[in-house]
């Protein structure tokens, strides 16, 4: 029996003055953690306790479809230069030498080092399919680590990866994470939601995260409630309302007009007397292309070597075009032009590609190139500015911009793409079975990610050698996806999903302990032993309890409980001369006087409908 008068719990009143977030502050007050270093945390016993009935979870579905590895956490470079990603992680990646001077690193995560154990030790389609699975600590140089344990430098990941024959084995890997995955967030009480995402550095066809709606988040999901469609922002389109072009002037080709002091796009639309949809916006970019060195399959040694005909990484310019009431998404823009990095243009490459200030360039005149990052100006427009006639831009002058642009016909362009982020009220993208649009609009909201699973395709497999023999015989190259769960974020999510000014509450399928027997006075000899028989009744019928022995005030100890998340309290006071407890349900901070001889059952029949819901409370 855990007796809390012997377990270190060290509650704080008030939380630090540097914790933003409720997951922070709470996991901070209630004893579960304590910092290290910034982004580095200590987990104290309670914390523990919930992440390992959070893996205990995540082990067991893992377990139906996969098999549990472990892989070292200090990584030799090589693996990372065979699939080009020595260089692409940047300084994200933890970097070290030994005593020999060969480089290392920390993992960020495992694609490269179970790719080499498939190189090495798959020979046949006779044994794909393959769903390898660890829990491990994973580590990374986060430029900003802040909010508690959601963003960290050292955190731990359940990362798995299937290897398959061809593409249908894919789909069926991937389908067996995406089953599993929602049935591990159920269990952990998480009301959670499934969008397109984008794979960022892992590559791949296709991408789906699992998200938790919270204030706390940092990742923005439109969705749409009539439907259900739900995108990152990073990935998620909407259907555009029409809008009223303006009538031409002159002789509707493009004409200067003096805009003195008209740089904003709110300055510009209030000038011309039109709709910020009429103006042409222009954000201009120095995009990072990699060089050999950034290759797949090409060392950094070699790459260095001049006469492998290695090239260095360059930054090209790229101008993206968009209507003036839309904003430029960066991770839209990287996937289409194939940069590692954007960074915005300084004055001395503004006047090298536009000979013109910011605030008033435009499209008109420019030269673009005929394919993204070559010498020159990569231009990409935004697709809803195809078609469009007689709009604004700027005229790449100080104080002057042009009308009476058309797209296609003053000005063309590199690509045209979806580059744009979705705003709140647009409408669904969706159709239905009859063939229709959806009837809602898109609803913008913040959320923390707690999961994501990728198809990552031949990046990895074919990089790295990985070759099996088919059914004819032939030699073919495996195909992959890659799978990730955040443990300490499933655990920062519920707690954002459920708090109060008082403290939070967990699932009884991973809080530290289902439920707190608390003795209100302990100083009297039958409720300590009406406590202590309580509590030892509770265990021997399966359920996790923490008996509140401590000589303390009843008052501390409510306080106390309400403050730790667990979800049942069973206050054992005066009224247990009468055979009464009041038991007490976290989540819904209400009481109800239970015979002392029933509440045992009670409390089993409210945890078994908590797991059937896979949600807290009654």
């Amino acid at each position: 029996m855990h007796r809390w008068s012997k377990l270190f719990i060290p509650t704080l009143r008030e939380a630090p003055a540097d914790a933003e977030v409720a997951s922070h502050k709470f996991l901070l007050r209630a004893g579960y953690i304590r910092q290290l270093g910034a982004g580095i945390y200590n987990y104290l016993p309670l914390g523990q306790r919930s992440l390992n009935k959070i893996i205990g979870i995540v082990r067991e579905e893992m377990d139906k479809i996969g098999q549990e590895f472990y892989l070292p956490a200090l990584l030799p470079k090589e693996p990372w230069e065979q699939s080009g990603r020595w260089t692409g992680m940047g300084d994200n990646m933890f970097r070290l030498k030994d005593r020999k001077g060969a480089d290392l690193c920390l993992g960020m995560t495992h694609e490269e080092i179970m790719t080499t154990i498939a190189r090495s030790e798959l020979r046949s389609y006779k044994q794909l399919p393959q769903i390898w699975y660890q829990i491990q600590a994973k580590f990374r140089d986060e430029p900003r680590p802040k909010s508690g344990l959601l963003r960290v430098r050292q955190f731990t990941m359940k990362d798995s990866y299937s290897f398959d024959i061809d593409k249908d084995g894919l789909d069926k890997s991937f389908d067996l994470h995406d089953a599993v995955y929602r049935k591990i967030f159920t269990r952990c009480g998480l009301k959670f939601v499934a969008v397109e995402a984008d794979s960022g550095s892992m590559g791949g066809s296709q991408s789906q995260e699992f998200m938790v709606y919270t204030d706390a988040g940092e990742d923005l999901i439109a969705s749409c409630p009539v439907c259900g469609y739900a995108a990152n922002l990073e990935k998620a389109t909407s259907r555009l309302g029409p809008v009223v072009e303006m009538e031409p002037t002159g002789d509707g080709t493009p004409e200067f007009v003096h805009t003195p002091g008209c740089a904003a796009i709110s300055d510009v639309a209030e000038f011309f007397k039109i709709s910020p949809a009429s103006d042409i916006k222009c954000v201009a970019y120095m995009a990072l292309k990699r060089g050999a060195a950034g290759k797949p399959g090409v060392s950094t040694s070699a790459a260095a070597d001049s006469s492998v005909g290695s090239k260095p990484d360059t930054w090209h310019g790229v101008a993206a075009f968009l209507r003036g009431d839309h904003q430029v998404n960066e991770t839209k823009l990287l996937g289409v032009i194939g940069a590692a990095d954007l960074r915005t243009m300084q004055a001395d490459e503004l006047a090298q590609y536009f000979n013109g200030p910011a605030g008033f360039l435009g499209p008109v005149g420019l030269k673009p190139n005929a394919r993204p990052l070559e010498d020159g100006l990569t231009v990409i427009v935004d697709r809803p500015l195809e078609g469009r006639k007689n709009l604004v831009a700027g005229a790449n002058k100080l104080d002057y911009h042009l009308r009476n642009v058309v797209p296609g016909r003053d000005f063309t362009w590199t690509l045209s793409a979806d580059i744009r982020s979705v705003n709140e009220g647009e409408a669904c993208p969706q159709t239905g079975n009859s063939g229709g649009f959806c009837a809602g609009s898109l609803v913008v909201g913040k959320a923390v990610e707690v999961g994501h699973i990728f198809k990552l395709g031949y990046k990895y497999s074919e990089s790295m050698g990985a070759r099996v023999l088919d059914v004819n015989g032939k030699e073919v190259t495996p195909i992959m996806g890659s799978y990730g769960i955040g443990i300490e974020r499933i655990l920062t999510a519920a707690i954002e999903q459920s708090n109060d000014q008082n403290g939070f509450w967990l699932p009884a399928s991973i809080a530290p302990f289902t439920v707190v027997v608390t003795v209100t006075n302990v100083s009297d000899a039958a409720l300590r032993e009406a406590g202590e028989k309580l509590a030892a009744e509770l265990e021997a019928d399966g359920l996790d309890v923490l008996l509140d022995d401590r000589d303390e005030r009843a008052g501390v100890k409510f306080k106390d409980a309400d403050l730790v998340g667990i979800p049942y309290r069973i206050n054992v006071g005066k009224k247990a001369a009468g055979g009464q407890v009041e038991l007490v349900t976290r989540a819904t901070a209400s009481s109800v006087d239970v015979a002392l001889n029933e509440v045992v059952a009670l409390v089993k029949v409210r945890v078994e409908e908590d797991a059937l819901l896979g949600t807290v409370g009654a």
